[in-house]
């Protein structure tokens, strides 16, 4: 076997060593992140329990109408499959209060953040 050949064979082994540890950090890497985004989806839930326990108006059903009627107006076509809370910003009084939600559909994300003002909960923007 010339030393060419056997250059070529340590490369190559080197090549397939580097993608194989490539994609084993690629996967650890996805499960980490989806174990985060699903702690968050929970810190925020627990959040929107506790601002009901203390203020009446965090009513998720009414929250959800306000997405959906901002989807209508903003997005169409847009048929959320899930809606997500992920943020609940509950300040001192009404008019500062927030949430955020994330709408999917399919592969498509829409976020909207409802504010809250004396008339209810309305979407603040759709993104």
């Amino acid at each position: 076997m010339s030393v060419l050949a056997i250059i070529l064979i340590v490369v190559g082994v080197v090549v397939v060593l580097v993608f194989a540890g490539g994609l084993a950090a690629a996967r650890r890497n996805d499960r980490t992140h989806a174990g985060d985004y699903a702690r968050h989806l929970a810190e925020a839930d627990q959040a929107l329990e506790e601002a009901r326990a203390a203020d009446k108006g965090w009513d998720r059903a009414v929250m959800e109408a306000a997405v959906q009627r901002a989807l209508e107006e903003q997005r169409p076509g847009f048929r959320a499959e899930r809606l997500e809370l992920v943020l609940v910003d509950d300040r001192p009084g009404v008019a500062e209060d927030r949430a955020h939600f994330v709408a999917a559909a399919g592969g498509d994300e829409v976020r909207i953040v409802l504010s809250r003002g004396e008339a209810g909960w309305a979407a603040e923007s759709v993104g």
